[in-house]
């Protein structure tokens, strides 16, 4: 089963406020394992960059003026995640942006029936506790000390872990091809050897002992009469 884990950066919340996306990283699966496949790219939002956006992802308006539109590269990202379920933490804000390009572009809209959110899931299986990316990062012991700043691909990479950890860890999803060793263990056999009964009658000398043992007994039971 393929999947596509995903993340957007952006130059704030709301793309219906003339918000934009400056960047789109992706992550493929394959039964739930990584495969090192990845799609990302920096895009031009055609806008400034309010300062709040900036400090959050570090990216520039002189950098993204250098970057290619959505237009320019929204073939290759359809291509890449292609008919596979998507999975993006608090998927509405991500695929509202994807969906508001692919809009304004001419594109289909991601349906939202092959989006898996897993902001809820974190929710319901851990009540009253945080829920961003960074606590669940924490909570499942990913390595997330590299994330100085968010990055869409960087996101991506932590969120596919943290994915695989809610569905219950990796070990009952990899595809592992176990390798059993047999043992032969050879029995060596041969026939089975016969004695000879010995005899077991008591020898005269031995009665003769018997005799002068209990000739030194004063009454011995076992001579009484029944």
């Amino acid at each position: 089963m393929r999947e596509i884990v995903f993340d957007t950066e952006t130059t704030g919340l709301d793309p219906l406020q003339g918000h934009r996306m400056v960047e789109i990283g992706c992550v493929e699966l394959i039964n739930h394992v990584p495969t090192g496949r990845t799609w990302q790219s920096y895009l031009n939002p055609e806008r400034d960059m309010p300062t709040e956006a900036a400090m959050v992802h570090g990216l520039t308006e002189e950098f993204l003026a250098k970057q290619p539109l959505f237009a320019e590269v929204a073939d290759a990202f359809l291509q890449f995640i292609g008919d596979a379920p998507l999975i993006a933490h608090n998927a509405s804000f991500d695929v509202g942006f994807v969906n508001a390009e692919l809009t304004r572009h001419g594109f289909t809209v991601l349906a939202a029936e092959r989006v898996v959110d897993t902001l809820p899931i974190a929710r319901k299986m851990f009540p009253g506790a945080p829920a961003s990316l960074d606590a669940l990062c924490k909570r499942f012991g990913v390595d997330a000390s590299n994330r100085q700043l968010h990055g869409a691909l960087l996101d991506a990479r932590l969120l596919a872990d943290v994915y695989l950890e809610l569905r219950g860890g990796r070990q009952p999803d990899l595809a592992i091809a176990v390798a059993t060793v047999q043992e032969t263990v050879v029995v060596e056999t041969r026939a089975r050897e016969f004695l000879e009964p010995r005899a077991h009658a008591p020898s005269e000398e031995e009665l003769q002992a018997h005799e002068a043992f209990l000739a030194q007994i004063k009454d011995p039971i076992w001579r009484r009469s029944a």
